[in-house]
């Protein structure tokens, strides 16, 4: 699926968990954020924590001249707001280096790196094992 705005833009990948965000900038925009070809209200529904923690790094520098488009792949609702913050902060830094300290202090340039554990052998889960009998 192509974009259908054509220009300038700035380029940033967020990850989270497993969720992989590709989020491009685009200066002069409308204050708009497309997720998958649909809008950010339609793509997370009524999940207002999921469409703040989006336009967070746009809330701490107070901007709302720029467009956004997203491409989102891997992982749930909570994950893919995540990778798109963490993509949208770094577009940021490199549309103007000064926004850098802000975001970084704000901790949206850190990638978060707390994954699912793995399943262990002999285990139920990562570390639940199944339950001791004496007798």
């Amino acid at each position: 699926m192509a974009d259908t705005i054509k220009g300038e833009y700035y380029y940033g990948m967020g990850r989270r968990k497993t969720a992989v965000a590709r989020v491009r900038v685009f200066p002069n925009g409308d204050g708009s954020i497309t997720i998958n070809g649909k809008t950010a209200h339609n793509y997370f529904g009524q999940r207002d924590t999921h469409l703040a923690a989006v336009a967070a790094p746009m809330r701490v520098l107070d901007l709302n001249n720029y467009t956004l488009t997203v491409r989102v792949v891997g992982g749930g609702a909570s994950g893919q707001a995540g990778a798109i913050r963490h993509g949208l902060a770094r577009a940021l830094v490199r549309l103007n280096p000064d926004f850098k300290l802000a975001l970084r202090k704000a901790g949206y340039l850190t990638r978060d790196p707390r994954m699912k554990e793995r399943k262990k052998p002999g285990l139920k889960r990562a570390r639940k094992a199944p339950q001791y009998t004496k007798r």
